[in-house]
């Protein structure tokens, strides 16, 4: 299929963009590289009337740190994040999850602002933001402001951004001393969509977590910030501990059924990927195995 008729326009400059989205509102859509927009126009799943193009702002693009903020730009593509030294430094865990979105031809075109907004709930990048304790920064023509990544993410392709906002930036804070990250997904094939994942940001003093953030995708509407993981916090982490955790986070969990896997499947291997989580970031391989039976 191909898309529905459309009106193209190319904005200049953000305040540009935002004079587009506040005369067309709802009827336009905003084209960052394109990865996601596209295919669901060409699938006729959305139709706007006007498609507004970012891809020229320079404004909205780069990676810069400032103190203990790591600011990343709308535009700047997967590729970049992949191969940034800031990020691999500051942010290692999008460093290793940006290995795992789509295939290299998707990582050259598609940006993290573009991801951010298409909010898709198997997504790697909406679960990295919310383990990173990101902020998400949005102007409008009323001015700027920043939304924490776990409020942003309101639903199946869903977030915070009103149709006359656009999203600019991205806020990190640096990695602290002591950080530690882990990243897994399950799926059928390379480059495919999850079936679950996990991403995870720690700081491990010791034996024990000083801070635990497990984030869930695949899982439900959005990515989920588990409360079971953070009852790891300030605890020796014995094999029972975890045990109960795991229990937790199978309660927690209300993930879909499709045609990939059933929920139970789904509970099933975020549990696992919670054991696997808590052996790596605290070096303890034993861990992974679960209770014997």
């Amino acid at each position: 299929m191909k898309a529905s008729a459309f009106s193209y326009a190319r904005a200049t400059s953000v305040v540009n963009a935002l004079e587009l989205l506040a005369i067309h509102g709802d009827d336009a859509k905003v084209l960052a590289g394109g990865q996601s927009l596209m295919p669901t126009m060409n699938l006729r799943l959305i139709s706007p009337e006007l498609i507004v193009d970012i891809g020229g702002i320079a404004e909205l693009k780069g990676i810069a740190v400032k103190g203990d903020v790591l600011t990343i730009g709308a535009l700047t593509r997967h590729v970049d994040l992949q191969r940034s030294p800031e990020i691999a430094t500051h942010a290692p865990l999008l460093t290793e999850a940006i290995a795992h979105v789509a295939h290299p031809a998707i990582r050259n075109k598609g940006t993290i602002g573009g991801s951010l907004a298409h909010a898709d709930p198997a997504s790697e990048l909406p679960a990295c933001m919310v383990a990173l304790d990101a902020t998400i920064v949005i102007r409008g023509q009323s001015g700027e402001r920043r939304v924490a990544a776990g409020d942003f993410f309101t639903g199946i392709y869903e977030t915070a951004l009103s149709a006359d906002e656009l999203l600019v930036a991205v806020e990190l804070p640096v990695a602290r001393q002591n950080s530690a990250h882990f990243f897994c997904e399950f799926a059928r094939r390379q480059g495919d969509y999850a079936i679950v994942g996990a991403a995870a940001q720690a700081i491990v003093e010791g034996d024990r977590f000083a801070d635990l953030r497990l984030v869930l995708f695949a899982v439900g509407d959005r990515p989920v910030l588990s409360s079971a993981a953070l009852r790891l916090i300030n605890v020796a982490v014995a094999p029972e501990v975890l045990s109960d955790a795991s229990t937790s986070l199978e309660e927690e969990l209300d993930p879909p059924e499709d045609q990939q896997a059933t929920a139970s499947v789904r509970r099933h291997l975020a549990k696992v990927l919670l054991r696997r989580c808590v052996a790596a970031l605290l070096r303890r391989p034993a861990l992974a195995a679960g209770p014997r039976a």
